[in-house]
């Protein structure tokens, strides 16, 4: 949107639509449990006496009454509230009811806006004391109410403006009267705050961001692997290294075998089979002797 104020520079102002709110009615009374109960993507809130009913496509909510008033709001076109607004009454005529899609206007518009530039709100309100309304203790905005077109703009030191309107063209001109409004009053915004700037702006800026914190994380990342396999390369005290059977006889010279033994090694068997035999005919002797007794004590 380019504002046409007869200025020298006429820059572009992204307005952004958050919320249309529109009403209609099915002039018919409405059985709230029944569409409830057979109804997909309703909630049913019997305290307040209302039916609340999400839309997917498109994406909006239905504040169904009794009486047969409904409605919309969370649309961001006039196109996309009315036609919501119909798909939801042929929904309740498909449930069994006798309803009309009728009395449908649009109530309130909300829509947002950002100024190039950073505005001077104490200078402004003090300059419009009987329309503009400015409580810093209560609220950072300042309240002011234009006449003409019944457009309520709530005007931050940022730059940046929201507006409510009871329809999209009269959001528009109330942008283009509040830009000549707060021209008088702007000043130089700070570098480093990213909610001043506009919408593209502040989309790249975000984008910018981002890209950074993955090189950053990318770079820790790389950073903690390479110390990681520095200290695993040194022998780990838990890590026990398994040698097969051939690297162990390569290593230890010995293997399963029997391999011919030196003269000194068969001089101390040859030893030890004498002391064993040795020991041996002692204990055949002692098991004859104890033979021998027990025969002369039976013959006895």
């Amino acid at each position: 949107m380019q504002p046409s104020n007869g200025f020298d520079h006429e820059p572009n102002l992204d307005i952004i639509l958050n919320n249309v709110v529109c009403t209609f009615s099915v002039r018919c009374h409405l059985n709230l449990r029944q569409i409830a109960m057979n109804g997909f993507n309703v909630e049913y809130h019997k305290s307040m006496a209302m039916l609340v009913m999400k839309l997917r496509q498109p994406r909006c909510t239905a504040s169904i009454w009794s009486s047969g008033k409904i409605t919309m709001t969370g649309s961001t076109t006039e196109d996309d509230a009315k036609k919501g607004a119909r798909r939801c009454a042929r929904i309740i005529q498909k449930l069994g009811f006798n309803a009309k899609f009728t009395n449908y206007r649009v109530v309130n518009v909300l829509a947002t806006c950002t100024m190039p530039f950073a505005i001077k709100i104490a200078e402004f309100a003090s300059a419009h004391p009987r329309i503009a309304s400015y409580e810093p203790e209560l609220h950072p905005g300042c309240t002011y109410k234009l006449r003409d077109t019944g457009a309520t703009l709530k005007i931050f030191s940022t730059g940046s403006i929201t507006v409510t309107g009871r329809s999209v063209a009269i959001i528009q001109a109330a942008i283009e009267a509040a830009y000549g409004l707060v021209y008088e009053y702007k000043k130089e915004r700070r570098a480093d705050d990213l909610q001043n700037y506009p919408i593209q702006e502040r989309i790249k800026r975000r984008r910018e961001a981002r890209l950074l914190k993955e090189k950053q994380l990318q770079l820790g990342n790389k950073r903690k692997s390479i110390n990681g396999t520095s200290k695993t390369s040194g022998h780990h005290p838990r890590k026990k290294l398994r040698k097969s059977r051939d690297d162990y006889e390569d290593d230890t010279g010995e293997s399963d075998t029997e391999q011919p033994l030196h003269d000194e090694e068969a001089d101390e068997f040859e030893n030890f089979l004498e002391i064993k035999t040795e020991v041996d005919l002692d204990e055949d002797e002692s098991g004859n002797e104890e033979q021998d007794f027990d025969s002369d004590v039976s013959h006895d």
